[in-house]
């Protein structure tokens, strides 16, 4: 093989291997072929929510704020560092002044968001409330002066995608990753069922100095969402040269695609000495074993076309109001997922983040259609080459029969908070919508000009009858100061003058979905949507999945549907060019405080913002 490089050789060689049912190439060397791919991912910011006219008003450095009414106790948010009423908090725990402060909270952003708060500039996402203590605005200040002197200023960045490996955090043991087969709207999620283990391909042979693309056979030992753990023939129960890859790659191909492609097929240079005739051996061993079906690429390819291109318009939720829809543009699409710009955005900032097939999105003239609150564009005048979004592209609701015993306005339910998916609270029809379509409201957290209603279909499996949670063994929220606890639905139907809407009237189709407790897989934080995290199945209640984000606390799991085209296969990310987000890490304090304070850092969990700041003074920014 020393003339490797001779053309003439090449060519006979490349004649001979054609011959070759099995294209093998005998003691040859091979070089090893890497890949990486890269992504990013985009910011959104909401618009500050109004302040309510019964705090005072007053205004520090240009920045407005509001003093609390003394009344109901005070906390500060962990992540922009406001005070406030306790009681105006977000989750359980009070840490958090606003569901976007929550949300950044993240690790990603912590370092970034802390480093944004020395230099004194406002949350990233307004906070709804409150006074910044002045302690904490002198020590801003100052923290400023000092970074600006180390020209040190930092902004928020995406976590590289190659700095998490799936394969990896599944290793070997007994860790599952969710079936592709379980996600009906991902790629191949209709044409997987054939794809098991003890499958056989051909991939490129990274045992290898030969210097040119080289193959051989693997199986695959296991499975997980997109990606599977390989073996290389002739390795027999030896896993040490086992490795991890998305199937859905170029370089997967099935048996036989090297011999009618005139491919070498070399066996890894580690065991070639093992085997005399490796020709006989991979007869023995193929006999009867199973391949990709010789069509899969082509396959792949054509499941991972988006009939959603760049400009088409669409009406969406507005985020800042649920209760109403806004007109937006559809900027970017990755692997299905739209980046929605609202129209009225003079620089492309305002936008939102979901699926195609989210029932958030709906075609233009779909609120009017069914008496949905809308919010007219002031633009006049369109950009060139915008049309509206065929009706035929978004998601299909079931057709209902709104007559007879219906939904009507003021039936008691329970349902899954928008603002707090991890939540199901106690609710009501506010209004019946044309075509099946409900507004629901939390009860005891409902704005007065109802623009926090939200809008479910009646088949949607976000809406329950009341008593779903008892039976089901699942925490129901109750509305907010309601003392009466533990909550009983028959006191609180008579106390209220209500009844609950009828159990007949909500779906109760439960799919063969596939999931079990503890599988893997790439989910959408609802309440940051254009994050897709490293998530874990927790719990399953009928078609309803309890998702938790691996690294987070529990208090950041959200109730999803098991059909909901926001939870992804291991490895979906990868394939799409789309960020995935790693598990957040508690590492150890990077500012090397050495004061402890009752509060915990966002970095590590053990020191305070304070902390932080003294550190600095301390050691100077790093």
């Amino acid at each position: 093989m020393e003339n490797a490089g001779d053309p003439v050789e090449q060519k006979e060689c490349s004649e001979r291997k054609r011959r070759d049912s099995f294209g093998i190439l005998d003691g040859c060397d091979s070089c090893s072929e890497g890949s990486s791919s890269s992504c990013s991912s985009e910011d959104s910011d909401e618009d500050a929510c109004p302040l309510p006219a019964s705090l005072p008003v007053i205004k520090t450095n240009g920045q407005v704020y509001t003093y609390p009414d003394g009344k109901a106790g005070m906390a500060t948010c962990e992540m922009c560092g406001m005070v406030g009423v306790r009681d105006a908090f977000y989750s359980k725990t009070k840490r958090f002044c606003s569901v976007s402060c929550s949300r950044s909270y993240s690790s990603n952003s912590k370092k970034a968001s802390i480093l944004a708060r020395l230099q004194g500039k406002p949350p990233t996402k307004k906070a709804r409330v409150l006074q910044k203590q002045p302690l904490m605005a002198k020590l801003a200040a100052y923290a400023q002066y000092q970074a600006n002197q180390h020209s040190q200023v930092k902004t928020k960045a995406a976590v590289p995608q190659d700095t998490f490996d799936w394969g990896d955090y599944i290793g070997t043991g007994d860790i599952k990753g969710a079936p592709v087969s379980c996600f009906k709207h991902a790629p191949m999620g209709t044409s997987w069922e054939d794809i098991a283990e003890g499958l056989r391909v051909e991939v490129l042979n990274s045992d290898n100095s030969f210097p040119m693309k080289v193959y051989w056979i693997a199986s695959i030992i296991k499975l997980a969402g997109f990606k599977a753990l390989l073996r290389y023939e002739g390795f027999d129960s030896d896993a040490g040269q086992d490795f991890w890859c998305n199937l859905c790659v170029p370089d997967i191909h099935p048996v036989g695609w090297c011999a009618s492609g005139g491919k070498p097929l070399v066996p890894p240079r580690s065991i070639q000495h093992k085997v005399s005739n490796w020709k006989v051996f991979l007869v023995k061993r193929l006999t009867g074993a199973k391949t990709l079906p010789s069509n899969f690429s082509a396959k792949v390819q054509e499941s991972m076309q988006i009939p959603f291109k760049k400009l088409m318009r669409v009406e969406v939720v507005d985020k800042t109001h649920l209760c109403r829809t806004r007109v937006a543009l559809v900027e970017q699409v990755i692997g299905g997922r739209l980046r929605l710009v609202y129209e009225e955005s003079q620089d492309g900032s305002d936008d939102f983040w979901c699926h195609m097939y989210s029932p958030l999105i709906h075609s233009i003239g779909w609120s009017r259609s069914i008496g949905h609150r809308f919010k007219r564009s002031d633009v006049s005048k369109k950009l060139e080459g915008q049309v509206d979004a065929p009706g035929q592209l978004f998601a299909k609701v079931k057709d209902v029969d709104q007559s007879g015993d219906w939904f009507k306005d003021n039936m008691k339910l329970e349902a899954i908070d928008p603002l707090n998916l991890s939540a199901i609270c106690v609710a009501t029809v506010r209004k019946v919508l044309a075509d099946g379509y409900l507004m629901i409201g939390i009860d005891g957290s409902e704005a007065a000009d109802g623009s926090d209603w939200f809008c479910y279909h009646s088949t949607s499996p976000s809406i329950f009858p009341a008593g779903f949670c008892e039976i089901n063994n699942i925490e129901l929220t109750p509305p907010r100061g309601y003392t009466k606890l533990p909550f009983r639905w028959f006191d609180y139907l008579s106390e209220s003058a209500s009844v609950a809407a009828p159990v007949k009237l909500f779906n109760k189709d439960v799919p063969n979905h596939g999931f079990v407790p503890g599988m893997k897989l790439e989910a959408v934080d609802l309440m940051e949507p254009r994050l897709v995290c490293v998530a874990t199945v927790t719990r399953i209640v009928h078609r309803l999945l309890r998702i938790h984000f691996d690294g987070w606390e529990n208090e950041y799991d959200q109730w999803v549907d098991c059909e909901s085209p926001d939870l992804y296969p291991v490895g979906w990310c990868q394939l799409t060019g789309y960020q995935l987000q790693p598990p957040a890490v508690q590492g150890e304090c990077p500012y090397k405080c050495p004061f402890k304070c009752l509060s915990e850092c966002p970095v590590c969990f053990k020191d305070s913002f304070l902390c932080v700041l003294l550190s600095h003074f301390l050691h100077g920014f790093k």
